[in-house]
């Protein structure tokens, strides 16, 4: 049962929170039944990801067995059978969509289109340098479509740029683990590798980086968003992202290991703290 779902990465699932972020950014995250609308859309999200997860480690399963870490994934280290990994993939796949249908079709779209998007990238776009990283960042815009047509709540094009954009940066970073992988042991985890050199993911990662924090205080500073907010201290949270992002590089440059964000946020305090802080400073902001 414990192999059963590790296939599954339930600790992935931290990505689809973003599908909480529309309500929580347009102040209604105290109507629940928006939020049990998100809820359930995270769940039906969480099992197609799934489905998608299990196509993934199906496909690549003579790369992970060279990976030092991804050797040990399930159906790499033949601890799950190909046979039932199929069955779980469809079972969760019609499961969620199912489930994403009972809250809005609207968003089950989105979903489809997510899962389109993730074939498409499992058997092509995933070894082509620079589109591989693109596609794994809209994979989190597309979560925020889903939360924003899941509970009929406008979405901002600021928090749609500024996720792309932070979502590009860790894919980067993730990328920057398996070059200094080939670097070591020769070994390419992946085809796409070959696309990849440090001095072009680190200087990428810059870009990105500083997209973000420029991004971010334009939103923070814009007429607009203080008015619809009825706050002029949103500046305020930019703190809170250079420490995290400044963490976040220290991790890929100094530590080298940015090989899995989602681990990242689990096990790094440093960035829990940047990221409480930043979304304390909302609450205090949007919500008392």
């Amino acid at each position: 049962m414990n192999v059963t779902i590790k296939l599954l990465r339930p600790h992935q699932y931290l990505k689809n929170l973003f599908i909480f972020l529309p309500v929580f950014f347009a102040g209604q995250a105290l109507h629940l039944d928006l939020i049990l609308k998100a809820f359930i859309a995270f769940i039906a999200f969480s099992a197609a990801a799934s489905a998608i997860y299990i196509l993934n480690d199906y496909r690549d399963i003579n790369e992970d067995r060279l990976h030092p870490r991804k050797k040990y994934r399930p159906l790499a280290a033949g601890t799950v059978s190909k046979r039932k990994a199929v069955f779980l993939m469809v079972t969760l796949f019609f499961t969620g969509s199912l489930l994403m249908l009972s809250v809005s079709l609207q968003a089950l779209w989105v979903l489809l289109a997510y899962v389109l998007l993730n074939i498409a990238y499992s058997f092509k776009l995933k070894h082509i340098a620079i589109i591989d990283v693109c596609v794994i960042a809209t994979g989190f815009v597309l979560r925020l479509f889903v939360g924003a047509n899941a509970t009929l709540t406008p979405l901002s094009m600021w928090i749609v740029i500024m996720t792309f954009l932070l979502a590009l940066f860790m894919a980067l970073a993730k990328r920057r683990d398996d070059v200094l992988i080939f670097m070591d042991t020769g070994k390419k985890m992946r085809e796409v590798v070959a696309g990849y050199n440090l001095q072009l993911i680190d200087g990428a990662m810059m870009i990105m980086s500083s997209v973000v924090i420029v991004s971010y205080i334009l939103y923070t500073t814009s007429s607009a968003v203080v008015e619809r907010i009825g706050s002029p201290y949103l500046y305020l949270t930019t703190i809170f992202v250079l420490l995290g992002i400044l963490r976040y590089m220290q991790i890929s440059f100094v530590e080298k290991n940015s090989g899995s964000p989602t681990r990242v946020l689990l096990n790094d305090r440093f960035i829990q703290m940047s990221v409480s802080g930043w979304l304390l400073s909302y609450v205090w902001i949007l919500y008392l």
